[in-house]
Parts: C-alpha cells; sequence; structure tokens
C-alpha cells in the first residue's frame, strides 16, 4: 500500500478534488506515494481563503517581533524534525542522504535571518522640502503564489517562504509533482509554530492545469517561481496580464574557469562538487569548464580519477556512504542521454569518462542501477581539429543538461576565457579558480553573471543575493534584504508640522496677490 498525501489548506490535510499524482522513488522506479492533486476548485477555494485570512490582518497586521517569534519557532521545529524531513527528501528526490544531512538543517538559517531582518529593520527619513516629516512603511503585497522545483524541494520552499512571511503575505505554495511530499509536511510545521490559519496553503498539481490557475488568479499579487526559462517565460506573461509583480530564478549553463595560476587539486575538487552534487541537478551546476592549455592534460587526468572515485562509491542514497544518486525520473534520464549523445555524435566532443546510463550493481553496496535512473559522472572534452565547427554550436554547450556532465575546453588568453565564459544566453552563476588577487577582481567584474564565485563554487547564503544577470536566467532575485522588499509595497506617509498660523496661511486659492508652492 503506498502512502496518500493531501492538500494542506486552512491549517489542515484536506482532498483535492484533482488527479492523484503518482510519487517516485528515483533510484528504484518504485511508486511509494501517492498526492491529492488540486483541482480548479480547489485552486480558487484557496485564493479566497488566502485573501480572506490577508484581510482579516491576523498576520499582515501583527506586530514584526510576534512575526519574528514565529519565524524563529519555526526554524526550530524544523530542526526538531530533521530525521522525518531528510528520509522524505531522500526518498522522493534520490539526492544521496549525505547531501540532505548537510542541506536540510542549513535551512535554519532562513527563518533565523529575516526573524532578525524584522526585528532590526529601518525605516527611511526622507529629506522632503518644508516643514514635513515624510517616513516610508513596508506593507505586505497581499497573496502570494510560489511556485518550487524539484530539485531542492525545501530548500527552494524555505528560501521563498522566510520573506514573504516576514513580510506579512498569505502564501500559497505549489510544489513540483515530482516532489511535493516535504512541502505539505512544511505546513504542519508552521502551524505548530503558530502561524495563523489560512496564512499557508500547499496546493500540489500538475503546471499545466493547478499552477496556471494559480498564476492567473487576480487576487494574486506576487508569483515567485524557479523552474525553466520556458516555463518561466509563459508564467511571465501570464502574470504581466494581472500586473502583479513577478520574481524567477530560471535557467544556467554556469562557467567554471581555471587559470594557470589555480591550485589544480582545489580546483578539481571545486569541479567536481560544482557539477555532480545533487546529480548534476541544480540551476548553477558547473557545466561549461574553461582551462588554460597549459594546465589542460592535468586537469583532465585529475578530473578523470575523481569521477572514477565517485562511480566507485555510488549506491542506494540512503547509503551515507554514497556519493550520488540518481537522476529524478526517465525523463530526465533520457534527456541527459539525449544531450550527450548529440555531442559525441556531432564529433566536436569525446568522453572522458562516463557517457551513457549506469547498469548492474553498485561496487559499493550492491543497488541495482537498471532499476533506477542513475547517469555517472561524465566528463567530455573538445575535439580540436581546426575547421570551421566548434563546440561552441553543439547543445551540450548552449542547453542544460540538468545531469552530472561538464565539457571541458581549454583557452590561451585572459580575453579568450572571459569570451567563452560569456559565450551562453544565461547569466546566473559563475566561477573562477586562481591565486592571482588582481585576476580574480578584473575578470569577475567582466563576467556578466548574477554570482561569481572565486575558488569555490555553490555557496549560498540568507544575506547573499541570488540570481541572474540575463533575461533567460530569470527577473529579480533570492535572499537578503532585496528579497524581502519584493514581498512588500512601499508606503509614503507625510506629516505636516507647522504651526497654526503657517498652515492658514498656506491657502492656494487665497485672493489677492503672492508666491503659492507647488509641491
Amino acid at each position: 500500500m503506498t502512502e496518500i498525501y493531501k492538500l494542506w489548506v486552512a491549517g489542515e490535510e484536506q482532498d483535492g478534488r484533482g488527479d492523484l499524482i503518482p510519487v517516485e522513488d528515483p533510484s528504484t522506479g518504485e511508486i511509494f506515494a501517492q498526492c491529492h492533486s488540486a483541482s480548479l476548485e480547489d485552486v480558487n477555494d484557496t485564493v479566497q481563503l488566502a485573501h480572506s485570512t490577508f484581510q482579516s490582518g491576523v498576520w499582515s497586521d501583527m506586530s514584526r517581533h510576534e512575526r519574528a517569534d514565529i519565524l524563529e519557532a519555526a526554524g526550530s521545529l524544523l530542526a526538531a524534525n530533521l530525521p522525518v524531513l531528510i528520509d522524505l527528501e531522500v526518498r522522493q528526490t534520490g539526492r544521496a542522504i549525505r547531501e540532505m544531512n548537510a542541506q536540510v538543517p542549513s535551512l535554519v538559517r532562513w527563518f533565523k535571518y529575516y526573524a532578525s531582518l524584522i526585528r532590526t529593520e529601518e525605516r527611511s527619513v526622507l529629506p522632503t522640502m518644508g516643514k514635513l516629516h515624510n517616513w516610508i512603511d513596508r506593507k505586505p503585497l497581499g497573496v502570494v503564489v510560489q511556485i518550487t522545483p524539484f530539485n531542492h524541494p525545501l530548500l527552494i520552499a524555505v528560501k521563498k517562504l522566510a520573506p514573504a512571511l516576514a513580510a506579512g503575505n498569505s502564501i500559497i505554495l505549489k510544489p513540483s509533482e515530482l516532489t511535493p511530499l516535504t512541502s505539505i509536511l512544511l505546513g504542519k510545521l508552521l502551524k505548530d509554530a503558530g502561524l495563523p490559519t489560512g496564512v499557508f496553503s500547499v496546493l500540489p498539481g500538475y503546471g499545466h492545469s493547478t499552477g496556471k490557475a494559480l498564476v492567473s488568479h487576480p487576487l494574486v499579487r506576487k508569483v515567485d517561481v524557479t523552474g525553466g526559462t520556458v516555463a518561466g517565460k509563459a508564467i511571465g506573461e501570464i502574470v504581466g496580464r494581472n500586473l502583479a509583480k513577478y520574481t524567477a530564478e530560471l535557467g544556467g549553463k554556469a562557467p567554471l574557469i581555471i587559470f594557470e595560476q589555480a591550485d589544480i587539486p582545489a580546483a578539481v575538487n571545486g569541479i567536481a562538487f560544482g557539477a555532480f552534487v545533487a546529480s548534476g541537478q541544480t540551476c548553477v551546476a558547473a557545466t561549461r569548464i574553461i582551462v588554460h592549455n597549459s594546465i589542460l592534460n592535468r586537469v583532465l587526468d585529475a578530473l578523470a580519477r575523481k569521477a572514477g572515485s565517485i562511480v566507485r562509491r555510488m549506491g542506494s542514497p540512503t547509503n551515507p556512504d554514497s556519493m550520488m544518486g540518481p537522476l529524478i525520473s526517465a525523463r530526465q534520464l533520457k534527456h541527459v542521454e539525449d544531450i550527450v549523445e548529440d555531442a559525441i555524435r556531432s564529433g566536436r566532443a569525446e568522453a572522458v569518462t562516463g557517457g551513457s546510463r549506469m547498469e548492474g550493481n553498485s561496487l559499493l553496496d550492491g543497488t541495482d542501477f537498471g532499476k533506477g535512473y542513475y547517469y555517472p559522472p561524465t566528463i567530455l572534452v573538445h575535439v580540436d581539429d581546426n575547421d570551421d565547427i566548434s563546440i561552441l554550436a553543439t547543445r551540450i554547450w548552449m542547453e542544460e543538461a540538468f545531469g552530472p556532465v561538464i565539457v571541458v575546453v581549454g583557452f590561451d588568453t585572459e580575453s579568450e576565457a572571459i569570451d567563452l565564459a560569456n559565450d551562453s544566453e544565461f547569466g546566473l552563476g559563475a566561477a573562477i579558480w586562481t591565486n592571482d588577487l588582481s585576476q580574480a577582481f578584473r575578470v569577475s567584474d567582466e563576467i556578466d553573471s548574477g554570482i561569481v564565485w572565486i575558488n569555490t563554487h555553490h555557496r549560498n547564503d540568507p544575506s547573499s543575493p541570488w540570481g541572474g544577470a540575463k533575461a533567460p536566467s530569470g527577473v529579480g532575485s533570492e535572499n537578503g534584504i532585496d528579497a524581502y522588499h519584493s514581498y512588500t509595497k512601499t508606503k509614503s506617509i507625510i506629516v505636516n508640522y507647522a504651526s497654526k498660523e503657517e498652515m492658514r496661511a498656506d491657502d492656494w486659492f487665497r485672493e489677492g496677490e503672492g508666491n503659492v508652492r507647488y509641491g
């Protein structure tokens, strides 16, 4: 018997009127749970509830210190429930438990950060001319819809939830249909933390039905989505028709440059982490590896050894010693297979390691790779035979693979490395490895990306903005004060403190001559 999960609405689990969604374990292909999905009626009812709750002021008008108390309590409850959350996150994503043991506890920081922010936030007093006191207040927007992807269900949900709740909004979360389960548990944790009923709801469902109905609803004042560029554009078009606010964290094709001054072992460790964590299923995965030709062979040899080490220690995601889990689904596996085969068939790349799905049994624990969606760390190297066709024209260079696949190209000059790094429609994350401080500053300034890491990769903190520099990588950013501000609207309050006589003299339509003010 598979476990049944329901919608989270009005502070309790409720039946959905849509189809049941099967939830698969990517490591075995087994359907281990089913989840109710929200129908159009469910969406409308939940949006109306969220709007009524917002209008009531039970959360939107609550003092910032009380809201901060509840956010901190949510963080404490998340910490207390880590074993359950981690096990379920591993089961539905296929992510190795060693990754989830590191990632999920870090989410407490987002609740604490935004609790601290609203406790200490200062409001501007503006230098308005005349005897006027003009200050800025911030008010919540209203009903907010948040759409999260399959690769980091809890992480991305919490990244969006914490600032939106801190600002006083009512939130409806639609998780990916592939990984909806831990988001439903968040509802229970937030209720136990003291969040009023109706402030937070979770509506699992498919994008073309539940998702479309949510982002189309006229009472929704902001939509925040993490996903692919195509879906992000389609959602943005719908949101724009309602003149609602929009934040989108979309595609990436992160370059990673290794200069000749870099420490090669450290850089290889950085590539492996940036490229292969989460089986490469991250928007900032290091996929385009750009290496100075003087060290190219050394880097390739070290990368091949690292990939081999990972493969030997791949197994069940529940095994603490397993280094990497499967891809999320058969569809995703097929996409990765196709994009790698296309690169090799083109004659522009050859596989140094990997290049095809995994079969047989794990050397680590006997896991049958053929039952799941396992794909090994794959290193493709650019084949240069001096013709007019380049690796830059292939899908593997241009498109998101969203799998553990990198392509390595060489360069001779700093300007060439920068051009290669910027040769993408995406601009979300990038990394530089060098021990030359001047070079690090110089090159980071030239790379067109929302995030540039130097001698590290994929670092993430609640205070640090996370967003794209080019349109296909998104609109706006997550994290930091900017994310909090994006969930608010400004209100300018102006008080005239002139004397009674001065106010009476300020008569625009007085009789007789004399200057009048404007503004």
